[in-house]
């Protein structure tokens, strides 16, 4: 079978985790012949060794490095468009989905982090794919605050709340009931071991390591579940696979690399505007297994929160103002089109750092014009300008 599966892996450090995920692939009889690793690193890291790897595993791949990122942006002629993926940053997960829509053969895409391992007993690719070929009664899950805590099946005992969940939408009273889905674009994975926590959580627990003293484990999640239509969840990269369609829609917001100093909400934005698209295009997000173990290093807590801080207050709102945004559009990049207006043309100064929400807003623009340049993007007319940085 040729390859319709593309695996972005961001990793500076433990990439020798694809050896554990191909593996786990084998021992399930998953066709890894499907398979297409994209490894997203710096000029720094050991290339070679990557290229490898991937060799000695039997499997396709290409490492991209920041030097071999800027050929491919010459290469497609999307050079002015380079600075929508941010240097040295998680966010450079937008790289590989830069990569997805430059080969229409990846109908499927897949991110893993390289802190993640597989749980044995699940098929970590298959269940995926079966996630997202899913039609059928579900679990769907709602609370009186507009967002659903993915950790809410034990929440009662490990009090939990993962990173990127609203202060304010904490206390919520959880509601769940029965649900058909037909149509999912996305698999989300949720992980056992060091919880996913931002910060100022992580304090709250005791940990001055980044990993939080509370940990999850299987007998945590009791099944699998979707939130309701025009509710919000968290939604982490760190194992996560979407169809190709979603593309436009899901976009790894710049992060790190701004005057705001603003980092640590790349994914859970994208996946703010992402649920926001799923609701008005009738589209649904699966959430449970597979599971993965989060083997988080030891790091300080106050950088985490250093990196986290100048964000807070724009986490708090964000969600707010893209709510009633694009519900008549027809296409993941109309609903994207319309919340990156919104966010690149109000004036947000009464918040901190309320003008990133500007700048974010102008590179999700440029984010569809690239998109547009590489393959072509139905239902959206390029118009905006490049940003200077």
């Amino acid at each position: 079978m040729s390859e319709d599966i593309c695996v972005i892996v961001p990793t500076i450090r433990e990439y020798e985790c694809v050896r554990a995920y191909v593996e786990n692939a084998h021992e399930h009889g998953f066709d890894t012949s499907r398979l297409h690793f994209v490894l997203v690193t710096e000029d720094f890291c050991e290339t070679d060794e990557m290229e490898t790897m991937l060799d000695e595993e039997g499997v396709s791949g290409e490492v991209f490095d920041g030097s071999r990122r800027q050929a491919f942006y010459e290469r497609h002629g999307i050079n002015e468009y380079s600075h929508v993926v941010p240097a040295a940053s998680h966010a450079e997960t937008s790289f590989g989905l830069l990569y997805m829509w430059a080969h229409p053969r990846f109908e499927y895409g897949v991110f893993i982090d390289d802190d993640t391992l597989p749980h044995e007993a699940d098929d970590f690719f298959g269940t995926h794919l079966r996630n997202l070929a899913y039609e059928g009664e579900i679990e769907e899950v709602s609370s009186d605050e507009q967002w659903v805590n993915v950790l809410y099946q034990r929440a009662d005992e490990h009090g939990l709340y993962p990173r990127g969940y609203p202060y304010a939408a904490m206390d919520e009273a959880v509601e769940t009931t029965t649900a058909e889905v037909d149509d999912v674009v996305a698999s989300q994975g949720l992980w056992t071991n060091v919880p996913d926590l931002d910060a100022v959580r992580i304090l709250m627990d005791g940990d001055l390591q980044g990993q939080a003293q509370t940990r999850t484990s299987r007998e945590d999640f009791t099944g699998d579940f979707v939130a309701a239509p025009g509710q919000y969840l968290t939604v982490c990269s760190m194992n996560l696979a979407f169809r190709r369609e979603v593309i436009p829609a899901f976009y790894q917001l710049p992060m790190d690399d701004n005057e705001w100093d603003v980092g640590r909400f790349d994914d859970i934005w994208s996946g703010v505007f992402l649920k926001r698209a799923c609701d008005v295009l009738g589209k649904q997000i699966y959430n449970g297994y597979p599971l993965c173990e989060h083997n988080k290093a030891p790091r300080s807590t106050f950088d985490d929160l250093t990196n986290e801080v100048a964000g807070l207050e724009l986490n708090e709102h964000l969600w707010q103002i893209i709510d009633d945004v694009g519900g008549d559009e027809t296409t993941y990049a109309g609903v994207f089109e319309a919340m990156a207006r919104e966010l690149a043309t109000q004036d947000f100064s009464s918040y901190n750092n309320g003008a990133f929400f500007n700048h974010v807003g102008e590179h999700m623009l440029d984010w569809l014009d690239c998109l547009n340049d590489l393959d072509g993007l139905e239902g959206h007319t390029p118009v905006s300008t490049p940003a200077d940085d």
